[in-house]
């Protein structure tokens, strides 16, 4: 049983699939009192947490919409704060390494496994952006500084505690003005005076033309598959 720290949109298929059957079961046990796994490790670090277990479910359905999959068992909580673990089964660099040997000569998730403090950024630019622009700011100029080869140990960990939080619709809304800014000039005038109507729209639209013209930069991105959670017309 394995309930991943690291962004959804880093599993493949297999993985992703694989995560959202075991989390339903955890969460089974979890509600129901059940004994079985009751001890291990992952179970023990989600007790009084099934809000955060709830909302890591919501994030997997958003990257299982976003590859043209459907959730057809809704997990539904009570509205208020979001507990979350407060430790790791296993640091989040590692388990960018446990995937890593796991997809040798399998396919890759939809965001290839950062190789360096760079690229790792590079992913949740605009996830980071719509949560605050200021920590965006400060984490862009210790990038800027670091190596190639840098470890990203400390930075994995700290992106995953940052996107555990719901963004501000203001600095929501300023992500995802930046990210259609990648694909507003594949679009046709029709789908650029709809896509204006709602930041729900505006983000669904820039999806799916990220989808049709397969943009670099967005399909690499957290932000196009998490931020859909938040955005609602």
């Amino acid at each position: 049983m394995r309930i991943w720290d690291v962004s959804p949109g880093y599993l493949n298929r297999q993985s992703l699939l694989g995560e959202h059957r075991e989390l339903h079961g955890l969460h089974s046990i979890l509600v129901n009192h059940k004994s079985g796994y009751s001890r291990h490790p992952e179970t023990v670090r989600w007790v009084r947490c099934v809000s955060g277990l709830a909302r890591r479910h919501a994030y997997l359905v958003e990257e299982m919409r976003l590859r043209g999959y459907s959730d057809r068992t809704p997990i539904v909580t009570r509205a208020g704060r979001i507990r979350w673990p407060k430790v790791f089964v296993t640091p989040p660099s590692i388990q960018f390494s446990l995937l890593g040997s796991k997809y040798i000569d399998r396919q890759p998730g939809r965001i290839p496994l950062p190789r360096s403090p760079q690229e790792l950024w590079a992913h949740h630019k605009y996830s980071v952006l719509a949560r605050d622009r200021t920590i965006y700011a400060d984490i862009g100029r210790r990038v800027a500084r670091m190596r190639r080869g840098a470890d990203v140990s400390p930075m994995a960990e700290e992106l995953v505690l940052i996107l555990r939080d719901a963004p501000p619709s203001g600095s929501l809304v300023d992500a995802v003005e930046h990210m259609w800014g990648h694909v507003s000039k594949t679009a046709s005038a029709e789908v650029r005076r709809a896509a204006h109507a709602s930041a729900a729209t505006l983000l669904q639209k820039t999806r799916e033309l990220a989808l049709q013209v397969n943009e670099s930069y967005l399909m690499t991105s957290t932000a196009l598959s998490e931020l859909a959670l938040f955005c609602r017309a």
